[in-house]
């Protein structure tokens, strides 16, 4: 019997790592593995339907859910996740030295809609009692001019979003000062010459640890998602991509532990490994939807407040069913 021939896209990750080089196979699938950035992998996804497997954007795949759209259908497996009070630039000419003082400021962000921007605004309104509607909104490119949202926005009353000039970027202007600060997932280039530009978090690790202490939230930012007609016609192919994203994980956690020859490029990452560990748990990378239940009740009830989304989504609207109901031995 002839294998499924799929292709997966998105960025060979350590956790990742092994569905690239073949370690790792979906059961019953013959995989094209095509690695690139994030954003290419979105790009192609959500405007091309390119892939059969590919990371998504978790907040443009909310709102495509929520509008009932979309050509893919996603699996609780989270190969991006980031803190992301390190996300926050300002200028140090401002007077912005605490969260509060973003109030009635004029903030960058690439696109208002992207999960990065969903979250800081977020944790902005539930840590420090910023709203949306506190700042005056910017979008457009970061480092390229001409970025435009992904997806069509219907912000609440109150929520001003301007664009930049097509032919200006964010880091521009954040360099020259035509904005107070910046939420981006990348950091901007005039954050390497400008000294007026600086970090809201300074030690942002501190405050990141403690957010985790306090909330237990190990903010989500993608997803893996399947073409839907696929799941259609192979029903098993959910759960069967599902069990090999957590076996290339597993084997990265291998990787990570061994002290003899060291994974990764860096003096002491088995220590780091253990920090993390004592933190936040075992398996701090995990994957399924109730083993994520803080994060995923964080994020989608952001997207709803945030007027993104129209209504606010459950795990059984965002996940294939299969995969949220795994056998047990």
């Amino acid at each position: 019997m002839s294998k499924l021939t799929v292709s997966l896209a998105g960025p060979d990750y350590d956790r990742t790592r092994a569905l690239f080089d073949g370690r790792v196979q979906i059961k019953g699938c013959e995989i094209i593995p095509v690695a690139m950035s994030p954003e290419e992998a979105f790009h192609r996804a959500f405007r091309f339907q390119e892939f059969d497997i590919t990371e998504l954007s978790l907040s443009s795949y909310m709102n495509q859910v929520a509008k009932g759209v979309g050509h893919y259908v996603a699996i609780p497996v989270f190969p991006s996740r980031l803190f992301r009070h390190s996300s926050i630039y300002v200028r140090a000419d401002r007077g912005i030295d605490r969260p509060e003082d973003l109030k009635g400021k004029i903030v960058g962000v690439p696109e208002y809609q992207m999960t990065a921007a969903v979250w800081v605004r977020g944790i902005l309104q539930d840590e420090y009692g910023v709203r949306p509607e506190d700042v005056s909104w910017r979008n457009g490119g970061l480092e390229q001019p001409g970025r435009e949202e992904k997806l069509k926005l219907e912000l609440p009353a109150g929520v001003e979003l301007k664009p930049i000039p097509v032919t200006e970027t964010l880091s521009q202007h954040l360099d020259e000062g035509k904005i107070d600060a910046l939420i981006t997932a990348l950091a901007p280039s005039c954050f390497k010459h400008n000294p007026l530009v600086r970090r809201l978090f300074p030690d942002y690790r501190a405050t990141e640890e403690d957010y985790f202490r306090r909330t237990r939230i190990f903010p989500i930012m993608h997803v893996v998602g399947i073409r839907k007609r696929l799941i259609e016609q192979h029903p098993w192919l959910a759960v069967n991509t599902f069990m090999a994203y957590l076996e290339a994980k597993r084997l990265c956690y291998c990787d990570q532990e061994k002290i003899g020859h060291l994974f990764t490029t860096l003096p002491w990452p088995v220590e780091e490994l253990e920090r993390a560990r004592t933190l936040m748990g075992e398996d701090f990378w995990s994957y399924g939807a109730k083993e994520n239940a803080n994060e995923l009740d964080a994020i989608t009830r952001y997207a709803f407040e945030q007027g993104l989304n129209e209504r606010r989504l459950t795990p059984e609207a965002l996940f294939v069913p299969s995969t949220l109901a795994l056998a047990k031995v």
